[in-house]
């Protein structure tokens, strides 16, 4: 299945991107703190009405038993195949394709099709391990219940209003409903397993029904509408979390996840980052965008390796010597698009390589020898 740095997929950004052009910025896994994208690759949607218009109903559609497409797409596939994939084919079927004839079928990939309804063999969905329908017309989350085997869904870019009738897929480890219409987390109780999980680009205003995923390893929430950092203290192995483009006015309970090792806030309203002060496992920082002028909360977080700051409001050099300069690890930073910047360009970067003569990469150029 996709992972954030694959280049699989995008989501446009409802906030200003102000991801340095050149080179953009990544964590050591390749993610640029967008949501599944480079910024350098944007994806093209086969179905992009479904994003354009809440009530997109396509009345000149051919019905699904015309598109001939479907009904040999298959036939040179091995018939012991455990992978199929079939990305941008026209599919408006799954029973069309005739999937039961694939005894040993474990992943099953069919992107960018136009597929409106979940239907799987009954004598497959038992063994599927990892089900990919990214970017299709789906409306709503059924035809699952027999997929126990299922570690792996991505239903990004549906149809979705409402998370529901997965409880029986107890051994899920990642979910990807990036892009859908869900207002509301809801109905993962029994998903205990799950490490990952991204709803981003979605409508959600409140963070709510995890408590029992206490698995969870990595939380992705960016462009909705969340006001408040809530409702997590039970997600004890949560390393990274992403909420960025929402709309918090404070990190107040961040705290309660001491043992993240990511964290992107960019795109908010958030004037301070005195609420870290405990958070001393964090690695890598993402608060681009945000109102802040000071760095007070930085300065016990001795692990720092990547500071991402663009856009912000730091004004004075010594501000950010004072913060950083005794973080050791700390590789990279960015505060393009600062004060500190705007008003003497010229002498910047030099001002900032004697700040911080550890720091190897300032605003996506490289300063020393890697």
């Amino acid at each position: 299945m996709t992972e954030p740095n694959d280049g699989a997929a995008a989501a446009p950004p409802s906030a200003e991107d102000t991801t340095p052009k050149s080179t953009p910025h990544s964590n050591r896994t390749g993610w640029d703190g967008k949501l599944r994208l480079n910024s350098e690759k944007q994806a093209v949607l086969a179905n992009p009405e479904a994003l354009e218009d809440s009530d997109y109903e396509d009345e000149d559609a051919p019905p699904v038993d015309e598109i001939a497409a479907d009904e040999d797409l298959l036939d040179e596939e091995d018939p012991d195949t455990e992978e199929i994939d079939a990305q941008h084919s026209r599919i408006g079927s799954i029973p069309s394709l005739r999937l039961e004839r694939f005894k040993n079928l474990r992943r099953l990939c069919l992107r960018q099709n136009s597929i409106q309804k979940i239907e799987l063999p009954p004598s497959l969905a038992p063994q599927l391990t990892e089900l990919e329908l990214y970017d299709n017309l789906i409306k709503h989350l059924e035809g699952l219940d027999d997929c126990t085997s299922l570690t792996s869904l991505d239903l990004s870019y549906n149809k979705l209003k409402h998370i529901k009738n997965l409880s029986t897929l107890t051994n899920l480890d990642h979910i990807y409903f990036v892009q859908n219409r869900i207002s509301r987390i809801e109905n993962l109780e029994a998903l205990t397993n799950l490490t990952y999980l991204e709803l981003g680009a979605n409508r959600i205003r409140e963070i709510e029904g995890l408590s029992t995923l206490t698995n969870l390893t990595s939380l992705w929430l960016g462009q909705n509408r969340i006001t408040e950092l809530k409702n997590v203290s039970t997600l004890t192995n949560l390393r990274s979390l992403s909420i960025q483009a929402n709309r918090l006015t404070s990190l107040a309970g961040i705290e309660t996840l001491p043992q993240l090792t990511e964290l992107y806030v960019s795109d908010n309203k958030i004037p301070s980052l005195a609420p870290l002060a405990q958070n001393t496992q964090l690695e890598i920082l993402d608060f681009q965008s945000n109102p802040i002028g000071s760095l007070e909360g930085l300065e016990a977080l001795a692990k720092l390796e990547n500071v991402w700051a663009s856009n912000c409001q730091v004004e004075d050099f010594r501000e950010i010597e004072r913060a950083l300069r005794d973080k050791e690890k700390l590789e990279e930073v960015y505060f393009e698009g600062n004060p500190v910047q705007k008003r003497e360009p010229v002498l910047y970067r030099n001002k900032l390589r004697l700040a911080l003569p550890q720091v190897g990469k300032i605003d996506a150029s490289y300063v020393k020898a890697t």
